[in-house]
């Protein structure tokens, strides 16, 4: 993704309807995860991570955001009691997660550097997409989880939808579902949910995809941008996980020996 393409996502996210109800999946899925004993659930005051755990439990407080970008997901994370790195590529998204006072780490998803069974975490969010080698990279998401650590993958999915939006933002493919779980499979990972999002707005998404010249990031007006918000946010208490969208999302674990 070119540099004025993350300034312009990092200074969106806060308020963008997209991106916040995606941290509000992202926030639903931790509460999950604690609720199944699979990560920490604790929260100290005004929302701010508690003291990371010691001992044998210390990787399963540590999370990878990658492709943090502006850092918004890397923040859901350690309001929620996770020891966070936000990963970027470019040096620009670095440069924007590290002035939001995030621990950054530059690197390539296809060649993580970190430690073997080092994360209880992954958080991949609109990235594999990017990344000709998606192998090479589910391979070191699988690498550096622990034996039943979670990775949570989000994708945009469908060629049909493909349009000059995904050549601004540096895509390489949209999946499906049999393409997306075969990558991960492919990697030693097990899936354990994948589901469907932005399933409503599909149709609004696919007629503006094709008059698109170019990115669709933008910054909507106010009140677009809160009839857009509630749409997405009704989407959460709809039977529509299993129809056709705009993304896919996936939790997957790495099983232990």
């Amino acid at each position: 993704m070119e540099a004025t393409e993350i300034r312009k996502l990092a200074a969106l996210e806060d308020s963008h309807w997209w991106y916040r109800e995606r941290r509000a999946l992202l926030a639903r899925s931790l509460r999950r995860l604690a609720a199944a004993g699979q990560g920490p659930h604790r929260a100290g005051p005004g929302g701010s991570a508690a003291p990371a755990g010691a001992g044998p439990e210390a990787a399963g407080d540590r999370a990878l955001d990658i492709g943090a970008a502006g850092g918004g997901n890397t923040r859901v994370l350690r309001a929620h009691g996770w020891r966070p790195v936000a990963l970027e590529y470019s040096a620009e998204g670095a440069q924007v997660a590290a002035e939001r006072g995030l621990h950054v780490l530059r690197a390539d998803a296809r060649h993580l550097p970190l430690p073997s069974a080092s994360l209880g975490l992954v958080v991949a969010f609109d990235i594999l997409e990017h990344i000709d080698e998606d192998d090479l990279a589910a391979a070191e998401i699988r690498r550096t989880l622990r034996p039943g650590g979670t990775a949570l993958i989000a994708v945009p999915c469908d060629m049909r939808l493909w349009s000059a939006h995904d050549v601004a933002v540096g895509h390489v493919r949209r999946y499906d579902r049999t393409s997306l779980v075969s990558v991960l499979e492919r990697s030693g990972l097990v899936v354990d949910e994948l589901w469907s999002w932005n399933v409503v707005l599909r149709p609004v998404a696919a007629w503006r995809r094709r008059k698109s010249t170019g990115s669709d990031l933008d910054n909507p007006p106010a009140l677009v941008n809160l009839a857009l918000r509630t749409i997405i946010t009704a989407e959460r208490h709809l039977p529509v996980k299993s129809l056709p969208g705009v993304s896919l999302m996936l939790r997957a674990h790495r099983p232990s020996p």
